[in-house]
């Protein structure tokens, strides 16, 4: 990372140049591959989150996050750049699935100085309180156990898609709330983006718990 690892104060994880995350897919996900949602679950979420869940997507990149003790993220990013699925895996195997997340970006924010990234995830932010206020919801911290502001998480991500494959370097803060729904939790993403040719963004992104039986993948 560049002028965004100086700013935070601390380096990210990098793991070697070109060596992508090692684990299998889940569910046969993959760029090219359709994630059909069920219709019903549209119905299901409205009033209670604030994600619009789309009919169907296509997988165009994939992301690979390594966590440690095993836990790794493996992100899908759709074909139309509105939507993106987490699923967090507890192993190497396709079969080891602890949570799935579809997530919708709700705004990106180009960040071109260190000024304009200190008025937005510095000190005097909001971002990385226990509490944080979006669209008339207060979501819950998940992250860090500091009483006040906490630093953001770095995250390495190594991105693969048809065309290329690049890192990506993260600092983020991920929040929660509950949505009433038994089993589904609202969740709000909050991270600085850096890529290899240090372009920086604030991008923030909502999300909601899927179950396997919500979607099919043609």
């Amino acid at each position: 990372m560049g002028w965004l690892k100086r700013f935070m104060g601390f380096e990210a994880p990098k793991p070697a140049a070109g060596s992508p995350v090692k684990g299998n897919l889940p569910f046969g996900l993959g760029s090219g591959r359709m994630l059909k949602l069920d219709p019903s679950l549209k119905l299901l979420l409205d009033g209670h989150s604030e994600l619009e869940v789309p009919g169907q997507e296509v997988v165009w990149a994939v992301g690979e996050v390594d966590l440690g003790q095993s836990v790794r993220l493996a992100r899908f990013y759709m074909e139309d750049e509105d939507y993106w699925l987490q699923v967090v895996m507890n192993g190497a195997s396709a079969d080891d699935v602890r949570d799935i997340i579809l997530f919708g970006y709700y705004s990106v924010v180009p960040v071109s100085s260190d000024a304009e990234l200190k008025r937005l995830v510095g000190p005097e932010s909001n971002i990385g309180l226990p509490y944080y206020e979006h669209e008339g919801y207060e979501f819950v911290r998940q992250w860090g156990s500091e009483e006040g502001q906490t630093e953001l998480t770095p995250i390495s991500e190594w991105v693969t898609s048809p065309e290329t494959s690049y890192r990506i370097q993260h600092l983020s803060m991920l929040y929660a709330r509950e949505t009433g729904l038994t089993d589904r939790r609202e969740f709000l993403l909050l991270s600085v983006e850096e890529d290899e040719d240090g372009n920086v963004s604030l991008t923030t992104s909502v999300g909601v718990t899927l179950q396997s039986t919500d979607f099919n993948v043609i």
